[in-house]
């Protein structure tokens, strides 16, 4: 098991709550099951599971968007369930099975849908796209051949400031049937 500390990124006011909690002596141990392996991290329980996953674990495919739930960038699953680590206490994934974006392609869903974004070449400026990605491979988990209304009220939390919803929307429909086309190069 991997032991990792809090301290490190770019946001003074997590740190300076972090350093609280380390003068003070009260931040447990917490146990995190993430991408199927086991990580102990020494963070203050109210920490957004978001800055744990990037400032503590090193993974940094999650992106910080909005801060308060409301564009998606932050999506990653919670036992195969799609919820905002940004305003996630990372107290509430204990026992829970995290994946993040660079987990989903240890699955064929994941994987299949990770092609389709690159065979549709879906991402412009890509920034909102592992929020994209984690949304739609919930939604293919459940819904194995979703109707454009179920692939619209899925998505309808990621928000896209480049507009590729049609190119979104075709990328689900190819991973739910795999047949994924293959990009083509520019000469």
């Amino acid at each position: 098991m991997t032991v990792l500390r809090c301290g490190h990124g770019p946001w003074r006011f997590l740190q300076r709550v972090a350093s609280a909690y380390w003068s003070a002596g009260e931040i447990p141990m917490i146990v995190l099951s993430i991408n199927g392996q086991d990580a102990q991290v020494d963070a203050p329980d109210d920490m957004p599971l978001l800055w744990v996953l990037r400032d503590i674990v090193g993974l940094n495919g999650t992106k910080f968007g909005c801060g308060m739930a409301q564009c998606g960038a932050c999506t990653v699953h919670l036992d195969g369930q799609p919820v905002r680590s940004c305003v996630l206490p990372v107290a509430g994934a204990v026992g829970k099975k995290i994946t993040t974006i660079e987990g989903l392609s240890a699955t064929e869903l994941g994987k299949r849908v990770q092609q389709a974004w690159l065979g549709i070449e879906v991402a412009q400026c890509g920034y909102c796209q592992t929020g994209q990605i984690m949304s739609a491979a919930a939604l293919l988990a459940q819904k194995p051949s979703p109707t454009d209304e179920d692939i619209d009220a899925a998505m309808s939390g990621n928000l896209c400031r480049c507009g590729t919803y049609v190119r979104i929307r075709a990328a689900i429909k190819q991973a739910a049937t795999g047949q994924i086309t293959v990009p083509q190069t520019v000469a």
